[in-house]
């Protein structure tokens, strides 16, 4: 029975990896691929699987019938699994969002904290009873919560890697939800087999669950699955004419055909149009600085070509070259099958050269230098899309242009709906590039603000006389580009207005590990569509290094002085301590999310092997104190090393962090960076994972109820996670940058050190016997 058990633990701990990682996935797609919602929604997730552990394992814990009682919430767990998959899908539908509209913070918190309620609290409370179960069938109590932790953890490093490189892949979301109700109930079935003769209450779970494996597998290879997974996407588009819908290893792609028009979404967000693309942003974005240049020969567009962009560039007569950057070879794979006469013409034409990389890593790669530099990017509105509105990324492409090269971008823009938040979000843009480039023409619209730099004086004294010169001898046919208006549009008066406009905005500069063009893009959205939640937000900006330790010393001045007036008005220091560790985890593995993603460009597809590799790091580090346990001679003394050593990570943290930044143009260790990263993450899991057996055999000499300890510590380390998910995602990786948000955790972990050291007389002793 106890191999049962042990399989049981592994199967719950791969069916909640898998769980979050295709929920996460699934919440990504409604969510527009921001990556901060990754934050948000990995909070939420643990801060579930908290309460589940903490409540509801509590209140199955005095159940005599602990098998019957697992089996059914894993029934009700994987029932939730697919009910969730199906909800996300028709989430915008429910909460009246329109098909490419994004959804804010606010939004994002409420509706994935609704989606994820019922699967991770179910999932929670399966880990207070499973510590209960192992220890009835192993006896081992204080070791049991340990070794349940390590078995689980174990199967969550599993589904990780398998979610990774085979489920998430080639299978659908409902394939993979209605796979895992299967496992599920294959196992509660096999743990009820020896209690078939006891009662009808046994024998009726077991009926029920074996019912539920034959559907399950009648579903999933009847192709009923197919049926219900082509409906459910059907609903996501409010029944749109989706002639594609596929995930790649780099985000989502659904394609929309009406009347002979593809439109091509990615993440949620239409991305190219074709065959009749938006004329005018279209035309104003290519031919008023191809025109400002006296004769551009090679350029190159990073992002977004396709559908306009390049057909528009290869009507100038002097372009020899056009080196087009796009990411995902899935996304042009696509144009081709799904090809119109635009996009046959921009992709077959022999002055194209695609490329299928990173657009920041071509220019770090390539010998070569552009007359003209696109950046297809509209906003920072994503970490991804921020790496092309930084300092770093401005001055790399200006070494890769020739003289007199122009860097050509967009911005959010109204001449008419003005407020603070896009204001700053332009002026960040506008003294970014003025820390890089010398002179900037910005040439204001509604709807998107056209930003040129350059090193060249002439950009900032442009003569429409002479573009329209230009626009004649170079003979180019448009509907919108006609010399009337290029005259409106770089009219003098302009570049008053937008100076007037960002006049009083910030003057922070954008960083690719400080990302304040991404703040100032949501601050701006929230602006917009949850004005209240925006105006709460921009006071973040505000924060400081030195209003974090301000907090941190008042905070511990009064937990001091509380508990010098009532010692036992206040938690033991270990739960707190627990609850820190959780908090630093979760800001390390969104550190490490969100690294990897500034490096590489993308996230999409690594997010399941680097929540993996921390689950190899928290199951080493769980099994090493776990085993030592009867051993280790000072327990306390051990406990507050891990925490120092979780200090001194944080603090390293950042260095290293830039060391990969800096090597980045380097092929090999591009490529041995991404170990690196996966170390990383094993590393936060080693330091989080192996407090967790030290902390329960703490608190065990003072509360000598397994239950009850395992899900207090439990539900201490996820809601460390889920206020380390908020804050952090949020609030202090956007803020602080990289560098500061690890700083706080160092002091923070600090700051529980001391808490420990002030309590003396709540803690249990020093030094421990075998048992």
């Amino acid at each position: 029975m106890k191999r049962r058990v042990c399989i049981a633990v592994l199967v719950m701990g791969f069916s909640g990896l898998v769980a979050e990682i295709l929920l996460l996935r699934e919440l990504l797609i409604v969510f527009s691929g921001n990556e901060l919602s990754i934050g948000i929604i990995l909070a939420n997730w643990l801060m579930l699987e908290a309460l589940g552990s903490l409540f509801l394992g509590r209140l199955v814990e005095t159940s005599e019938h602990e098998f019957e009682v697992f089996t059914v919430i894993t029934f009700f767990f994987s029932l939730a699994l697919l009910v969730a998959v199906l909800f996300t899908r028709n989430l915008k539908n429910a909460i009246g969002v329109s098909i490419g509209e994004s959804i804010g913070l606010l939004p994002m918190f409420y509706t994935s904290l609704l989606i994820l309620l019922p699967v991770s609290l179910l999932h929670g409370a399966l880990f207070t009873l499973s510590c209960r179960i192992y220890d009835a069938v192993a006896g081992s109590e204080a070791s049991s919560a340990g070794r349940v932790y390590v078995y689980e953890t174990v199967g969550t490093m599993v589904g990780g890697v398998v979610s990774t490189y085979f489920l998430v892949p080639y299978l659908a979301a409902i394939h993979v939800a209605i796979g895992i109700a299967l496992l599920n109930l294959i196992v509660g079935l096999v743990l009820l087999i020896p209690c078939w003769t006891i009662g009808p209450v046994q024998k009726t779970i077991l009926g029920i669950v074996s019912v539920s494996i034959f559907l399950s597998g009648y579903f999933l290879f009847a192709s009923h699955a197919n049926e219900l997974h082509h409906r459910s996407v059907a609903g996501q588009w409010k029944n749109q004419n989706v002639v594609h819908y596929q995930n790649s290893q780099y985000g989502n792609i659904a394609i929309v055909e009406n009347q002979g028009q593809y439109i091509f979404f990615l993440d949620g967000l239409p991305a190219i149009i074709t065959p009749i693309p938006d004329i005018q942003p279209t035309e104003e974005f290519v031919h008023l600085p191809l025109l400002s240049h006296p004769e551009p020969a090679r350029i190159l567009i990073l992002s977004g070509g396709a559908g306009g962009v390049i057909n528009e560039s290869l009507k100038h007569p002097s372009i020899e070259a056009v080196e087009y950057a796009e990411l995902d070879p899935l996304l042009l794979s696509l144009l081709r099958e799904f090809h119109t006469p635009l996009t046959e013409f921009e992709l077959s034409d022999e002055r194209v050269s695609i490329k299928h990389t990173d657009g920041r890593l071509l220019l770090k790669t390539i010998p070569h230098r552009y007359d003209v530099i696109f950046v297809g990017i509209m906003e920072p509105s994503s970490l991804q899309a921020n790496r092309f509105f930084t300092e770093e990324f401005f001055s790399l492409a200006a070494e890769r242009l020739n003289d007199g090269g122009i860097l050509v971008l967009g911005a959010p823009g109204s001449l008419a709906l003005l407020n603070e938040p896009l204001r700053d979000l332009n002026s960040c843009i506008f003294h970014t590039l003025k820390s890089v480039f010398p002179h900037i023409r910005v040439i204001p619209g509604d709807g998107r603000h056209i930003f040129l730099a350059s090193d060249a004086r002439d950009i900032t004294m442009i003569d429409t006389g002479q573009l329209v010169a230009r626009l004649r001898d170079r003979d180019i046919t448009a509907e919108l580009m006609v010399p009337w208006h290029i005259e409106s549009k770089l009219h003098p008066g302009w570049q008053d207005w937008f100076s007037d406009f960002i006049e009083n905005g910030t003057q922070k500069t954008n960083h690719d590990f400080r990302p304040l063009g991404l703040f100032f893009s949501l601050s701006h959205w929230n602006a917009l569509h949850a004005p209240e939640f925006g105006l709460l937000y921009r006071q973040f900006e505000r924060l400081n290094l030195g209003i974090i330790v301000l907090l941190l010393i008042l905070l511990l001045i009064a937990y001091v002085l509380l508990r010098s007036m009532n010692s036992r008005c206040l938690p033991s220091g270990i739960p707190l301590s627990i609850f820190t560790t959780g908090f630093a985890g979760m800001i390390f593995s969104l550190t490490v999310i969100f690294t990897f993603q500034a490096v590489y460009g993308y996230v999409f597809s690594w997010i399941g092997l680097l929540v993996a590799s921390f689950m190899v790091g928290a199951a080493c580090g769980a099994m090493l104190t776990t085993g030592e346990l009867k051993r280790i001679r000072s327990g306390l003394g051990l406990f507050m090393k891990i925490d120092l050593a979780v200090a001194c990570f944080s603090l390293g943290l950042p260095i290293v962090v830039s060391v990969v930044n800096a090597s980045v143009g380097d092929q090999r260790a591009f490529a041995l960076f991404r170990l690196l990263f996966l170390v990383l993450s094993s590393i936060c899991g080693l330091l989080v994972g192996s407090q967790f057996p030290l902390a329960n055999k703490l608190y065990l000499s003072k509360n000598a109820n397994l239950s009850r300890t395992a899900g207090l510590l439990y539900a201490s380390d996820l809601l460390g996670g889920w206020l380390g998910g908020i804050v952090g995602g949020v609030v202090l990786l956007p803020v602080l940058g990289v560098a500061g948000t690890c700083i706080s955790v160092g002091l923070l972990k600090l700051a529980g050190l001391i808490v420990i050291l002030t309590q003396p007389n709540d803690l249990p002793p020093k030094k421990w016997t075998s048992q």
